[in-house]
């Protein structure tokens, strides 16, 4: 073995840096894979990052538990094939190229072209690929970029068409129109989990609107609160709760009268008279602002101001016609402006009524439907385009983008004497989680899978799965897919897998390609690329006959998380390629990703494996939490409120970091809140420690050569074992303890207890093992002894080497190289070794007792403190008492010396006695007897005392 440098000179980076260099020369890497060939597969499944950003410590955390998991079952026994993966179409790079090249509106792109537009798409998706592999090579993870896959492959986007394609041959995938959230930033729909990805407390009008009773004695109008004006215009009904009482009521002072639920009177605005009014306000024009429900005030304070005329059920007033707000759909007057009843109706706010837009509310469409003032299947008139402007029906907002338009609403239904109160509302509104602009519920046309349909299903599937930790399979992800609804799969976009579905001008004849081969068989065009300005124009003769035309593709794509949900299929190009490998190792073994992953990626996964297979798409799960700046806020450039992480590396170490992330509650699926000052105590606390330990091996081992011994070759494990030496007995089986440990740990996917274990080991080698051994490494007792010492401490080094390499891949490989000279036969790289099995038995025994030995050592010192006793002062003896006989022949026997010497005491006397030492005295306890014994206890209390 080479010398080594002091720690304090041992630079950590610039080590790592030789190690990549060492990698790259050898291509080890590419070994390893080499090596492992022939062994079972290990399939592991990366989810793809878009690379239109650069990694951030989310990404390097999932990277560094797939990278742990991953080099650990090659050390184990397995052949991993690890192919980076990159998320190349949808709205991420969609919304880049609108903003470079100022698109507003969607007949822009279409002015430009759809190939203009796509290729300027495909332009920007590699632009940090170099970046990225730069930045994930240098933390150390072995991961394939040459081979990798991207979504928008030929190959790739082939095996999506044949997903499509075996979903809707099932029966699971439909053409619906549905009523989604829908962001007018990147006009399109989006699904459920991403419409949740991004809510904000924000304020919003909200306003009372009277609609008048037709035919009514008393003049009443029903009143409905809404807080998004913005849909008035297309109201067509208004909708109550039947099992709901419900009021008409007169105000004292103007004389309006509303019909409300009784529950919600508090809800109308509380008028008092004006001096010099002769019949009151109609309304106070001041607003109101309330955070969450509005109403603050009290049923007492509106029942000053109104009173009850009559008391209705919500069921007597089904059928009633109201008098429309604005006249845009009076074709619709045999049917709607009259009253519908449902539960979704609630009375923690608003007026008990609510109004019924259903082009513009998921519970509206349905009561709507069901109710007959619209028919399912029929074109639902949506006065609303793609851009969120109110078309031509909505004469007088024509053009208006719906959000801006909701002051001039309010102030025209001011203006028709209907707006009842005014106020500001402060919620949790939904924003678009890509162009950060307010989503509006539409109703739009769109391709769906049946993920109602196959709930049951899915739910029995997560059954089949681990996870860690558990909670977010048995809590969050099973609540999710308990409410899961069927998944809106199109996008009305561009830069995407197009849909594969030809449909021909009637609608009668539908074909649904699920290869390449297939549509260039049936079209006789060549195929070379399948995003939708190479296919868009590529036309099917009818089976019918030439009279009924062409077949032509529709417009949509798929979105992007059903691409990412094949990938288990599309990265090998299953079913046109590899379908062995596929089908002997389906589910996949292993995955990990990001807590908000559960609505995403792990989500969609679940969707398509259960849909296509009736099995879960992955057999283990690793879920990591978020990782937070350091003021516990969210990681902001803008901000710049956290260091880079190649900062962070270049000082520290890639180890480091790996360790610090590994070792922190974020594995847990917790937050962690990251600190550059942990990072360096993971340098203080495992590496120091740990590279001391090995220099003074190589020190001592250096300096017998230089006294003219043979160069140091260590002893072979199966003599070690049976050394006489009490520390070398004990540091073998916390060797053996730690390889268990690890094992059972890393087989559990549990990586978080990992460190713990190994820095409580690190101290016992170098505190216990090191600091009591110095003079057998030193050759004090013998160079037989020192060798036997030595070579101990080697064995114990190399294998926690063995058995940290998946975690610390770098300062593992650096001790290796050096300590691999004196055994012949080792291995070119650590990561080329097996990972060590329990060889001879543990001592559990004497680990407990060197354990307790410490815990003596320890209160002997605390003694000699409190007494004022320095340690260089003798003393003449210590006595140690305990109950375990065992434990007291150890201490006085084997473990006697290490004591006396380190205690600087003369003899140890050993004592099983417990009560000999020890002075015992009654306590009366006070909690229990007080109760019994009430006056009587303080005499009691003074006898039990004395005793």
């Amino acid at each position: 073995m080479e010398d080594v440098c002091e720690g304090k000179d041992f630079s950590f980076p610039s080590q790592e840096d030789h190690i990549l260099s060492y990698w790259s020369h050898i291509d080890a890497f590419r070994g390893q894979l080499a090596r492992t060939h022939n062994l079972p597969e290990y399939i592991f499944y990366d989810g793809p990052p878009f690379a239109t950003g650069l990694p951030h410590y989310g990404h390097i955390l999932a990277g560094t538990i797939k990278d742990i998991v991953t080099r650990y079952q090659s050390m184990t026994g397995h052949h991993v094939t690890r192919r980076f993966g990159w998320d190349c179409h949808g709205l991420p790079v969609e919304n880049e190229i609108d903003r470079k090249l100022g698109i507003k509106r969607r007949d822009q792109i279409l002015d430009m072209g759809i190939h203009n537009y796509n290729e300027e798409c495909r332009s920007i998706v590699t632009r940090y690929v170099e970046e990225w592999e730069t930045i994930i090579t240098r933390t150390g993870r072995w991961i394939d970029f040459k081979n990798d896959y991207k979504t928008m492959d030929v190959k790739f986007m082939e095996t999506v068409w044949w997903v499509f394609a075996q979903l809707y041959q099932k029966g699971l995938v439909y053409k619906g129109f549905k009523v989604m959230p829908y962001s007018t930033g990147c006009k399109t729909p989006l699904s459920n989990f991403e419409a949740g990805e991004n809510y904000k407390l924000v304020p919003d009008p909200e306003i009372i609107v009277a609609f008048p009773i037709v035919g009514d004695p008393d003049n009443a109008a029903f009143v409905a609160w809404t807080t998004t004006p913005w849909t008035l215009p297309s109201n067509l009904a208004l909708c109550v709760n039947a099992n709901f009482f419900y009021v008409k009521v007169r105000n004292k002072y103007s004389g309006k009268v509303y019909v409300v639920a009784e529950s919600r009177l508090s809800e109308l605005p509380t008028e008092k008279p004006k001096s010099g009014a002769a019949n009151g306000p109609s309304f106070d024009s001041k607003k109101s602002k309330t955070k969450g429900s509005s109403g603050e005030k009290t049923k007492d304070s509106a029942a000053d101001s109104y009173e009850v005329l009559d008391k209705f059920s919500g069921a007597s007033l089904v059928g009633m016609k109201y008098e429309p707000l604005f006249n845009y759909f009076l074709e619709f007057s045999d049917v709607a402006f009259r009253v519908i009843a449902d539960n979704y109706v609630t009375d923690d706010s608003g007026t008990g009524i609510v109004h019924c837009a259903p082009a513009f509310g998921e519970d509206d469409y349905r009561v709507c439907i069901g109710n007959q003032i619209i028919n399912k299947g029929e074109n639902l008139i949506v006065p609303v385009d793609d851009d969120g402007c109110f078309t031509g029906k909505i004469t007088d907002f024509n053009g208006h983008h719906v959000k801006d338009a909701d002051k001039d609403i309010i102030e025209a239904v001011k203006a028709k004497g209907r707006l009842v109160k005014l106020g500001t509302f402060t919620h949790s509104y939904p924003f678009c989680w890509r162009s950060d602009t307010p989503l509006i519920y539409r109703a739009v046309p769109s391709w769906f899978v049946r993920v109602e349909q196959l709930k049951e299903q899915l739910l029995e599937n997560n059954e089949h799965t681990y996870w860690v930790p558990d909670y977010v399979k048995d809590k969050r992800f099973h609540n999710w897919l308990e409410n899961a609804r069927d998944w809106a799969i199109s996008r009305s976009r561009f830069w995407g897998t197009p849909i594969p579905v030809w449909i021909s001008e009637d609608g009668e004849e539908v074909i649904v390609m699920d290869s390449v081969e297939k549509l260039e068989r049936l079209s006789g065009a060549k195929v070379f690329d399948l995003h939708r300005h190479n296919i868009d124009h590529i036309t099917v003769p009818s089976t019918r006959g030439s009279e009924f035309g062409v077949l032509r593709r529709i417009d949509d794509v798929l979105d992007c998380w059903f691409e990412s949900g094949s990938m288990p299929y599309a990265y090998i190009h299953y079913p046109f390629e590899n379908v062995e490998l596929f089908e002997k190792n389906f589910p996949g073994h292993f995955v990990a990703e990001g807590l908000d992953q559960t609505r995403g990626w792990f989500y969609t996964l679940m969707v398509l494996s259960t849909a296509l297979f009736g099995k879960p798409a992955f057999r283990n799960l690793i879920c990591n939490g978020l990782v937070l700046a350091e003021d516990g806020k969210k990681m902001s450039k803008r901000l710049k409120n956290y260091p880079s992480p190649m900062e962070v590396i270049n000082d520290y170490g890639a180890d480091a970091l790996r360790l610090y992330l590994i070792n922190s509650p974020v594995v847990r699926a917790e937050t962690l809140r990251f600190k550059k000052e942990g990072v360096f105590g993971v340098v203080k606390d495992v590496f120091l420690p740990w590279y001391n330990a090995y220099r003074f091996l190589v020190q001592n081992a250096k300096r017998l050569e230089y006294e003219g011994s043979a160069p140091f070759v260590p002893i072979v494990l199966t003599v070690l074992q049976k050394s006489s030496n009490v520390l070398d007995q004990w540091i073998n089986s916390a060797t053996q303890s730690l390889v268990h440990f690890v094992r059972e740990e890393m087989d559990a996917y549990r990586l978080y207890t990992v460190v713990p274990y190994l820095l409580k080991f690190l101290d016992n080698l170098t505190n216990i093992y090191v600091r009591f051994n110095r003079k057998r490494l030193k050759g004090r007792t013998g160079e037989e002894d020192c060798h036997t010492a030595l070579s101990t401490l080697y064995n114990v080094l190399l294998t926690s080497c063995k058995v940290m390499a998946p975690f610390t891949p770098f300062f593992t490989e650096v001790l290796y190289q050096n300590m691999r000279k004196v055994c012949d036969g080792a291995e070119e790289s650590i990561h080329y070794c097996s990972f060590p099995r329990e060889e001879g038995k543990r001592g559990e025994r004497i680990e407990e007792s060197v354990a307790r030995m410490m815990k003596i050592i320890d209160l002997a010192r605390n003694i000699r403190e409190r007494h004022n006793k320095p340690l260089k002062t003798p003393l003449r003896e210590m006595v140690v008492v305990h109950k375990d006989e065992d434990f007291l022949g150890d201490i006085a026997g084997k473990l006697r010396e290490y004591v006396l010497e380190e205690l600087n005491v003369r003899s140890l006397v050993s004592c099983k006695d417990t009560l000999k030492y020890a002075a015992v005295r009654a306590e009366p306890d006070f909690s229990v007897l007080g109760k019994r014994l009430g006056k009587s206890m303080g005499v009691v209390a003074k006898e039990v005392k004395a005793i």
